[in-house]
């Protein structure tokens, strides 16, 4: 049998092949090179993006919101990232600085070919899935993104070896909900754990940050007026937001920790408000006059069909208007960000960061001394 060896004491370093002599084999310690341990699997380095930090992930759904930060999050310690995508190649170049040269690789994937999804997962050791969408298409139905997609995902991870795959679900995600995406995030709970048992199925609340669809959604709503409807003037419905960069924490964390396979996170923001005081509280830091009025749920439904006939992108849709008025779930008995050892940033801490844009210029630089912080509630 040959092996490529290292002689550690000559210099310049003397490469051997062929058949391996007794005479060289007891000439000093040898070094055999592990061919069957990639490189990038092998923590090196003082730490930082040019280091190598052991992870492999491919990050399904890296294009996206929460994407950007978890993709941002591996490259800062050095982690190797594949990022399968399905859209134009300079729609994902901003990802590209995130990581040191050469550590994040992209390759297009189709989501309905089998194959596609095993190339993108044969040499990580970690797989993320992220893929979501907040209307459905002739394309994807909700079925096919939240169910049927990230089921065949988990078992090509599991049938690849996997040791750690991430699934981000809802917190309100219920078979029972009214809203259909929600309906669909619980089927596919049920799909990933069965298909990968020791699946991190990540549970967070709405998040907010600066290109999110929560804050700035309503933040919009003064396109059409100074009034904002609200079903039931948004005292009916309890939100607990949390901060997508600590979501995207939460996920880096659970790849660390080797205690967190097959466990189930809620992660919520530290307070809960009314939707009607929390979406007062947005107007208040963007430095907009807040007017609400109750809209009746059919009737919010007939503009939001509306808005559903864009081929583009629909501002809202039915299913949107449910899933912002259905209330938080608490979950009491599941681990959340402190158990991942992350203090949750508060919606006072970082609500400037996405509503600034929204203020006129003379209200730019106020300060948010004078800004009225939102009430909170317990139940």
């Amino acid at each position: 049998m040959c092996f490529t060896i290292y002689h550690l004491f000559s210099s310049p370093l003397l490469l051997y092949t062929g058949a391996c002599s007794p005479v060289v084999l007891a000439a000093g310690p040898v070094a055999v090179q592990h061919r069957q341990i990639h490189h990038a699997l092998i923590p090196k380095g003082k730490g930082g993006r040019s280091s190598s930090s052991g992870i492999a992930a491919t990050v399904f759904g890296a294009s996206g919101f929460l994407g950007r930060y978890v993709v941002n999050r591996l490259g800062r310690i050095g982690s190797q990232i594949v990022i399968p995508h399905r859209c134009d190649q300079y729609d994902v170049m901003y990802l590209r600085p995130m990581g040191d040269l050469g550590q994040i690789i992209f390759m297009e994937w189709d989501a309905r070919d089998k194959e596609s999804i095993k190339r993108a997962i044969a040499h990580s050791n970690v797989v993320i899935n992220l893929v979501g969408r907040e209307w459905e298409t002739s394309n994807y139905k909700f079925e096919d993104v939240f169910v049927t997609i990230p089921q065949q995902i988990a078992k090509a991870s599991r049938e690849a070896g996997v040791t750690k795959f991430i699934h981000m679900s809802h917190l309100n995600a219920d078979i029972r909900s009214p809203s259909k995406y929600l309906r669909n995030k619980a089927v596919g709970e049920i799909a990933v754990r069965d298909e990968f048992p020791d699946a991190i199925i990540m549970k967070p609340s709405e998040f907010f940050g600066r290109e999110d669809r929560f804050f700035n959604h309503f933040a919009n709503m003064r396109w059409f007026g100074k009034a904002v409807p609200l079903i039931a003037m948004g005292k009916k419905t309890v939100k607990q937001p949390c901060h997508v960069v600590d979501v995207a924490k939460a996920i880096v964390n659970a790849i660390k920790d080797p205690d967190t396979n097959g466990k189930t996170y809620a992660l919520v923001g530290p307070n809960r408000y009314l939707l009607h005081d929390l979406v007062e509280y947005v107007y208040a830091v963007a430095c907009r006059p807040f007017v609400a009025y109750p809209m009746p749920r059919p009737l919010y439904h007939l503009a939001a069909r509306i808005f559903e006939m864009n081929p583009f992108d629909p501002w809202t849709t039915r299913d949107k208007v449910d899933r912002f008025h259905t209330t938080d779930m608490k979950y009491p008995g599941l681990p959340g960000f402190e158990d991942l050892g992350i203090t949750p940033s508060s919606v006072e801490q970082k609500a400037i960061e996405v509503l600034r844009r929204h203020r006129r210029f003379r209200f730019l630089e106020a300060e948010l001394g004078e800004t009225k912080p939102a009430k909170t509630v317990t139940y």
